[in-house]
């Protein structure tokens, strides 16, 4: 058993930026996670009600 600060399975944040909307980001965020998945980091995108974006960098 290995004594890691982080619990299994859990992301933690490492970043996140919200900028005016971006039709394609979403292509963006998808390339980013195929390509850095053996980087132990994931990619979030979400807009919010005003239709502002926020990509989100998890570690896992």
């Amino acid at each position: 058993m290995s004594s890691e600060h982080k619990t299994e399975g859990k992301l933690e944040l490492i970043a996140q930026k919200t900028f005016a909307p971006y039709k394609e980001m979403y292509k963006v965020v998808d390339f980013l996670n195929r390509t850095l998945k053996e980087k132990n980091v994931i990619f979030g995108l979400t807009k919010d009600k005003d239709g502002n974006m926020t990509i989100s960098i998890y570690e896992t």
